[in-house]
């Protein structure tokens, strides 16, 4: 099942989607997808991705059963996934965990050793966009903004000391995630939290797609392109540790809850660790892929 979260006449829509091979490939989204909302799609079904993640698996099963008998519903008259405004899938996670040097590959263009913990860090909620937003910020604050694609797990049911066997089994879905990254204040502050957490730098969609869609997550090709030139080309084959890895390596410390996302790390190829540095400036499009959920595209733009 394919979920987004989108602008209604103002309003936040849970909104269940269907590929129409009928339309156009739309570039942004990477996408020939129609959408229904999710309340006309079940009676009485979740109205927002909150009250989705509130009702857990149950609901989530019975939205994916009535979406089986509305297939025709949705092609017929769902919009078009590239004519909404779009939100990330989850407006504001409860918490965005994420992990640092993660790829065999981003480990070796730093020349660094792989860590051999997971590193952890915080992204605030508050810097989470949907696909289509513009990621922004202030030059006289940051000039080294950089761009990393990422596998995004959105967590469905609470996780607490869980083994990695059993660790999916928590998954609700995966979306594509933009870990935007002012380098000079991560640098500056020698930790990562306010470089990465400015408002805007957490772009995720423009789609959810549900585990039973994506049974391996260790099989999916990553790519980054920003105004069309290639920069980031890696497979979550390459991660050092695996998402079941992660997620129980995570409950150890603390509950991994429905809503929260977590962020898997970034493959080769981002900006700071190019030959010059290849640094985001106004007016550049991002477009982050991952096989199997989408594109994700933001505009960037300087705001004096």
């Amino acid at each position: 099942m394919r979920l987004c979260s989108f602008l209604d006449a103002g309003r936040e829509r849970l909104g269940v989607a269907l590929e129409d091979p009928s339309l156009p490939l739309d570039a942004g989204t990477g996408s020939r997808a129609r959408v229904l909302p999710a309340s006309a799609v079940s009676s009485g079904g979740p109205a927002t991705m909150a009250e989705l993640l509130a009702g857990g698996p149950p609901l989530v099963e019975r939205l994916r059963e009535a979406t089986r008998f509305a297939a025709s519903r949705v092609l017929s008259e769902g919009a078009p996934l590239a004519q909404l405004e779009l939100l990330a899938p989850v407006p504001r996670p409860g918490k965005v965990v994420a992990v640092g040097l993660n790829y065999h590959a981003h480990a070796a263009e730093q020349g660094r050793e792989p860590p051999s913990e997971p590193i952890l860090f915080a992204k605030f909620p508050t810097a989470v966009i949907g696909g289509g937003a513009a990621v922004r910020w202030d030059p006289a604050l940051t000039t080294q903004v950089d761009y990393e694609v990422e596998l995004a797990v959105v967590v469905g049911r609470s996780l607490r000391r869980v083994d990695p066997s059993a660790a999916i089994d928590g998954v609700l879905g995966y979306t594509v995630a933009n870990d935007v990254t002012a380098r000079d204040l991560q640098s500056a502050d020698r930790q990562w939290v306010r470089g990465k957490s400015l408002d805007t730098f957490g772009p995720m969609g423009p789609l959810l797609v549900t585990a039973d869609e994506l049974p391996d997550p260790q099989t999916l090709r990553l790519t980054a392109r920003v105004n069309g030139e290639l920069l980031q080309d890696g497979r979550t084959a390459d991660m050092i540790f695996s998402v079941r890895e992660l997620l129980a390596y995570c409950s150890r410390a603390f509950t991994l809850e429905p809503g929260d996302v977590l962020l898997t790390g970034t493959p080769s190829g981002v900006g700071v660790y190019r030959n010059p540095p290849r640094f985001l400036h106004d007016g550049d499009f991002m477009a982050m892929a991952i096989d199997g959920i989408g594109t994700l595209s933001n505009p960037c733009r300087e705001e004096r």
